[in-house]
């Protein structure tokens, strides 16, 4: 099959570098372009990068000369299908890139937060929520576009307990509280740039709790005339902890439901559950996309979040509470299914789907 030529704009960054890895190896992608700031631009990407991994760059991207994001938009839309978006600016500075990018009849497929919350921005986790892409056609009529488009995937937090969740709808929960502890990745950090994480926890993460608290609502929302209509419940508390860990964000989840389920239902609405990217064999799709552990200290962030290459979701302990009807904790790779990978995931449905062509 023709491959789509990618761009990557903020292709220098921690997440960035994630799209360049999962790119050069992708079936149906290949590198088109690579964008950064413009203190960047010029330079041999080998060069530019300060590569984080510990996965090796790529050959094919080490020799690529890095384009400015905002000065060479022109050359960059004419090169590449359709851009993933990763670029670290202030939020207004994101959403009007973005947007430009988009007005260009270039689709954007972001990382960012700067347009979750626009009704006719589809805010997608490829296994939980697909249906949202068709709002896409709002967003095309409002600005009256062709082929641009804008499509984001959530927050990495809310990615380590709303899939557990998204299979338990039916039983209609009525609150949630989730304590998540996250990797110094999602900061875009290593232990050798964040000496101060060695041995330490940090109780906030500025904007996080929000983001968790919020993000939810939108992806478990319906299509409307309009964009997405935000769904009203659960009400949902979390705290969002950083924690000595590379990569991996855990959730302590407590949940109940107007309709309480047994323990026996809870879990074999996680074996079942299936959605469109398996349907449809997207590249990245996980064979199964919930894990259950019956083990007591497990998921364990080094043990399971390599799980289906980072595509999946890790879940144990669950069991009744005295405050909640029930408690369990849910882990998933937060540079991966949360981030980078969870955007490939979503441009793969976009592709499949149409809405890129």
């Amino acid at each position: 099959m023709k491959k789509y030529k990618v761009g990557i704009i903020g292709a220098t960054g921690m997440v960035g570098q994630r799209f360049v890895t999962l790119v050069a190896k992708h079936p149906w992608f290949e590198l088109g372009v690579l964008a950064a700031s413009p203190r960047s631009a010029g330079k041999a990407y080998r060069d530019a990068a300060h590569w984080q991994l510990k996965e090796p760059m790529p050959e094919q991207a080490a020799d690529m000369v890095v384009l400015d994001a905002t000065a060479d938009i022109d050359k960059i839309v004419s090169s590449v299908d359709f851009v993933f978006s990763a670029v670290n600016m202030p939020k207004q500075d994101i959403y009007d890139l973005e947007l430009e990018y988009a007005k260009r009849e270039c689709p954007v497929v972001s990382n960012n937060s700067a347009h979750r919350h626009d009704p006719d921005v589809p805010m997608v986790v490829a296994m939980v929520n697909p249906e949202h892409i068709s709002v896409v056609e709002q967003f095309r009529k409002r600005l009256g576009l062709k082929r641009g488009l804008i499509a984001v995937k959530s927050n990495c937090s809310i990615q380590s307990y709303v899939p557990a969740l998204h299979p338990l709808l039916c039983y209609r929960p009525t609150k949630v509280l989730a304590c998540t502890y996250q990797a110094i990745s999602g900061a875009g950090k290593t232990f050798e740039t964040w000496p101060e994480m060695i041995d330490n926890v940090i109780p906030y993460i500025g904007g996080e709790e929000e983001k968790s608290e919020l993000e939810p609502l939108k992806v478990w929302g319906k299509v409307g005339e309009n964009g997405i209509i935000n769904a009203e419940a659960p009400s949902i508390t979390t705290q969002c902890i950083r924690v000595p860990v590379s990569d991996g964000h855990l959730a302590a989840v407590f949940v109940s439901f107007e309709q309480k389920p047994s323990i026996e239902e809870i879990k074999a609405k996680w074996e079942s559950y299936r959605a469109r990217p398996q349907a449809l064999g997207l590249p990245s799709a996980p064979q199964k996309f919930i894990h259950y552990f019956e083990e007591p200290d497990r998921p364990q962030t080094r043990l399971d979040r390599e799980l289906e290459g980072g595509m999946a979701v890790s879940v144990g302990r669950l069991r009744e509470d005295k405050h909640y009807d029930y408690k369990f904790v849910s882990l998933s790779h937060n540079t991966l299914l949360g981030a980078a990978g969870g955007a490939v995931q979503l441009a793969e449905l976009l592709c499949a789907e149409g809405y890129i062509d």
